[in-house]
């Protein structure tokens, strides 16, 4: 059994952590234990009710946080000519064709978000085995496939935030930095949670959101009362 470092003991201290809070009592609990050196990602865990094994019980999306996630976001766009000129110029840190695709197939991969016009799918599309498991492949339903990629790369690096679900039906995200105000985190992890709500699947029955949580990245993670947020099921 792994052993909890004297970090994690601490920020625990007298900490209940069967105990369910509300989300703004969560963050502040959440900002007063972050102690680390550096500025830590708060993070949102949802275990939700679903088997993604079934692919009308996938979770997946994107959601614009009203205050980002304070992280920079390093782009990659496939384009060539003028949308390759509006890519650059919207900000888009690599923006190639088929010599981005050689790059990525020898290990490039400093980006965060990769983005297509639709006319280069057909290039993306050999990359599938690098860039799906790592959940960089452009959607048309996420909005990476898109004629309008300058729009594209400025809502990538305003703090829109991808999300699927895993295996075990858990979907997670950061939020913002703990140097975030108590209020900016509450407002974007409630954006999140309404992000995922709106994502319930067809196939989903029962309780959809069973579990939240948030933590930080060096913290504890303190359990959040769906009740409070309007995700329990009616009695």
């Amino acid at each position: 059994m792994a052993k909890t470092g004297k970090r994690l003991r601490a920020a625990y201290g007298d900490l209940d952590r069967t105990a369910l809070f509300g989300m703004a009592e969560a963050i502040k609990l959440i900002k007063g234990a972050a102690s680390a050196k550096f500025d830590e990602t708060v993070e949102i865990s949802m275990n939700l009710g679903v088997d993604p094994r079934h692919s009308d019980q996938m979770v997946r999306g994107v959601v614009s946080l009203p205050h980002g996630t304070g992280k920079d976001v390093r782009v990659a766009v496939f384009a060539k000519d003028a949308k390759a000129d509006e890519a650059r110029a919207a900000g888009a840190e690599v923006v190639g064709a088929e010599d981005l695709m050689e790059e990525i197939q020898n290990g490039r991969m400093d980006f965060d978000r990769v983005i297509a016009t639709p006319d280069m799918m057909a290039v993306v599309g050999r990359l599938g085995k690098v860039l799906g498991p790592r959940g960089l492949m452009p959607n048309p339903k996420l909005g990476t496939v898109t004629p309008n990629v300058a729009d594209a790369v400025a809502a990538a690096k305003a703090g829109q935030v991808e999300f699927r679900v895993e295996k075990a039906g858990i979907v997670h995200a950061g939020i913002g930095k703990a140097s975030f105000s108590e209020d900016q985190l509450v407002e974007n992890a409630t954006a999140f949670v309404d992000a995922i709500q709106k994502a319930k699947p067809t196939g989903a029955k029962g309780h959809y959101i069973k579990r939240v949580s948030v933590s930080s990245t060096m913290g504890p993670g303190i359990k959040v009362d769906t009740a409070v947020l309007g995700t329990a099921p009616a009695a």
